[in-house]
């Protein structure tokens, strides 16, 4: 299901309840007083809690529940805590513990009573919310919204080191100095040899200070504010003896961040960095406040030769790391200690890459490159210590084979009254490849990451089914002769936004977006395919709709119009697939079994071209 939507059967019988009832739900709203508050009654009925999610920004926090629920919340301190009661709610399992970067450091779920299911939303120390700003809203009987206030600093905050006693570290100055200009710290990240703070503004004053066990090196810088959107605030590395990196906003003019390392690791030293933001990298010997450790190499040029392969050049030995950097989603190759002026690569119309970026961080260059559908990366190459080859080879990222077909012996009629089975539909055949034209299907298997979806009988998880099945029906669409980009193709976490922008980049003709549904455990009656679509949508939902009953013979819940957001927001037609209920007795068992997801893909591969078939 799409984020944040995990249970659209229920909520679409929710809100049939009464004209009435349905209306004041809808414009109620109820706000948090000092430290207790008690909200707009519902008849509480015996329910169990379903589902929750926090919003990225965490600023909204939802919560779904298989029946009407009436919360109670209160706001406690020391740290600053968010509970939330659910009188007549069974949770069914142990406590549920979901860590976050940022203000808000956990979501604790769990049985507080044997009557009441209790949910902790807990600020990191050193913050607070307004309790006159938190506001519930019942979007139906089984279904919340809790607006949560940006978070406030609420005096000096002392991070947790991971030492289990923690050490106080002392004023650095009691003599703030005297600043300029502003700066604004956008971001935290590790780079090959220490850390790059982004920044925006002015250029703050740094001091610094290593604590008296030599556990801690803290840096305080003056004249400078956290941007509200910095994230992650707390960064687990092992970097040179650093575990820990946390960046704290001390009070309104300094920030603080604190490195948490071994007694063996060198000092550290902060600077400016000449090409803009923050540097902190470990001292040297020989080396002077303020610059790379290493020589600083000039990455030259970053191109594809006649052999289809990436070559970056250098003036010298060339220093790297790669892997995928989750935020944009791109294999990204960090060459440390280097500078460039290159930013963009000149890709040819065959080229194995979708899309290709060079830019400064900090004191290293990154080249960020997504392949086009298709294309693998193989290992990189240095052939020279001032050269890196970065070859491609035809095939998919992430290749899923389709099980071996194996021959069933034929067996003679049994003795015994056989079990009458419904003989599987026959599937109509694959329509012929596309003629002459572009046409490129954006394929989003939902999910990803540290989200799930929903989870179902068994332990099925949603992200996990959507993935296979999405890369089986690119295979066929590609040997077909149809361009297949996937909005991801590894279980990563992906916002909807960046799926919608990666669907307009690429010109799409269509958009189709992979899910399986859920509902209550206790209504496993419930199986069936949903397809949704918004606007010019409803012939392509049609037409991959008829492909999968006739290909699966799964039940019937009919084409939907919908405004989930990915339908909203892209401008080709577009739909999303609900393959199946993973708390469904039927449905669970199927979407579980590999042959039934290959025919599954075979079905919605077959609506595709049979739809672009129709518009060639």
């Amino acid at each position: 299901m799409e984020r944040g939507l995990h249970t659209m059967s229920t909520k679409i019988k929710a809100s049939r309840a009464s004209k009435s009832q349905k209306t004041s739900c809808v414009q109620a709203f109820f706000l948090l007083c000092s430290f207790y508050f008690l909200l707009l009654t519902f008849p509480a009925q015996a329910a169990r809690l379903q589902s929750w999610r926090l919003s990225p920004t965490q600023t909204q926090l939802e919560f779904f529940t298989d029946d009407g629920v009436q919360p109670t919340a209160q706001l406690l301190s020391n740290p600053t805590r968010l509970v939330i009661d659910m009188p007549g709610v069974t949770f069914g399992r142990p406590q549920v513990t979901e860590s976050y970067n940022g203000a808000i450091r956990a979501i604790r779920v769990g049985q507080f009573a044997p009557g009441t299911t209790r949910m902790v939303v807990e600020y990191a120390p050193g913050y607070t919310i307004d309790p006159n700003q938190v506001q519930f809203q019942p979007r139906a009987a089984n279904q919340w919204s809790v607006q949560l206030p940006n978070p406030q600093i609420s005096g000096v905050i002392n991070p947790s080191p991971v030492t289990p006693s923690p050490v106080t570290p002392p004023p650095i100055s009691s003599t703030p100095p005297a600043t300029n200009a502003r700066a604004f710290l956008q971001s935290l990240q590790a780079t090959g040899d220490g850390f790059f703070l982004r920044s925006t503004g002015g250029a703050p004053e740094i001091r610094s200070l290593r604590s008296g066990d030599r556990r801690q090196m803290i840096f305080d810088f003056y004249g400078a504010t956290i941007s509200p959107n910095l994230s992650p605030r707390d960064l687990p590395v092992n970097l040179n003896g650093v575990s820990r990196a946390q960046i704290t906003q001390l009070s309104p003019d300094v920030v603080r961040v604190t490195l948490t390392l071994s007694e063996q690791s060198p000092n550290w030293q902060a600077s400016v960095s000449p090409s803009g933001g923050l540097i902190i990298l470990p001292q040297t010997i020989g080396a002077s406040p303020g610059q790379p450790v290493s020589q600083t190499a000039i990455v030259q040029s970053v191109e594809l030769d006649a052999n289809r392969q990436l070559v970056i050049r250098g003036n010298q030995a060339l220093n790297y790391s790669a892997g995928w950097d989750r935020p944009s989603g791109a294999y990204r190759i960090l060459i440390r200690s280097a500078r460039t002026d290159l930013r963009t690569i000149q890709l040819p119309a065959n080229s194995p890459l979708l899309r290709a970026q060079v830019r400064q961080e900090g004191n290293d260059v990154a080249v960020l490159i997504i392949p086009a559908s298709g294309n693998q990366i193989g290992a990189i190459v240095q052939s020279s210590p001032q050269q890196l080859t970065v070859p491609f080879t035809r095939s998919g990222l992430f290749p899923v084979t389709p099980p071996p077909i194996t021959p069933q012996p034929v067996t003679p009629p049994p003795t015994t009254n056989p079990i009458p089975v419904p003989p599987r539909p026959t599937p109509t055949p694959v329509p012929r490849p596309i003629p002459s034209g572009r046409q490129v299907v954006i394929l989003d298997p939902g999910h990803g990451g540290p989200d799930p979806g929903a989870v179902g009988i068994g332990g099925i998880q949603e992200k996990e089914i959507v993935l296979d099945v999405s890369r089986r029906v690119r295979d066929i669409l590609e040997r077909s002769n149809v361009q297949v980009v996937m909005t991801r193709n590894a279980d990563i976490d992906l916002d909807l936004q960046p799926r919608v922008d990666i669907a307009e980049r690429a010109r799409a003709t269509i958009f189709v977006s992979i899910h399986a549904n859920a509902i209550s455990m206790s209504r496993p009656d419930i199986n069936g395919v949903e397809t949704y679509y918004f606007q010019s949508g409803l012939e392509l939902a049609q037409t991959i709709h008829r492909n999968i009953l006739a290909g699966t013979g799964a039940p019937d819940r009919r084409v939907r119009s919908a405004r989930f957001y990915v339908l909203r927001r892209t401008s080709m037609p577009s739909v999303l697939l609900e393959l199946g209920f993973v708390t469904g007795r039927d449905d669970a068992r199927r979407l579980s079994d590999t042959t039934f997801r290959q025919r599954m893909a075979e079905s919605i591969a077959r609506g595709i071209l049979e739809y672009l078939g129709r518009r060639s």
